[in-house]
């Protein structure tokens, strides 16, 4: 399987195939980002599109964001959706993907259960977010 990233000039024309991996990543996340907020970040070049492909199939597909902290230059997985793409040899095509941008760090906020999972690849629990409506 390969990661590979979606140029913004190919994201409309992409984002058929993988919008219903988005969607799914998205029943997990609180109502932090609809659907539609989820394609303008990326459509804007906010955050950038990646997708699972085996052979020429869509497997999955998944967001990312950059930002700069003091100390490090983190990408930051906002959404990830498939079935099956989460290995060894994926996360490592991630991993380049993040340090050829600059990354130091990669997170991503994770339920217990892939957050369990993504402890294969060294990712440690830094910290639990808790939010309230004010």
């Amino acid at each position: 399987m390969k990661i590979q990233y979606v140029p913004i000039e190919w994201v409309n024309q992409t984002w058929p195939k993988v919008e219903g991996f988005i969607a799914s990543a998205l029943e997990h996340a609180n109502g932090d980002y609809t659907l539609d907020q989820v394609r303008t970040l990326v459509t804007q070049g906010n955050w950038m599109l990646l997708v699972a492909i085996d052979g020429d199939e869509i497997k999955g597909a998944g967001t990312i964001n950059f930002y700069n902290r003091p100390n490090d230059r983190v990408a930051f997985i906002s959404t990830i959706g498939g079935r099956l793409i989460s290995n060894a040899d994926t996360f490592e095509q991630l991993r380049a993907f993040a340090l050829s941008h600059g990354a130091t760090v990669i997170e991503g906020a994770a339920r217990e259960s892939i957050a369990r999972l993504w402890t294969r690849y060294g990712f440690t629990e830094k910290y639990r977010i808790v939010g309230a409506k004010l």
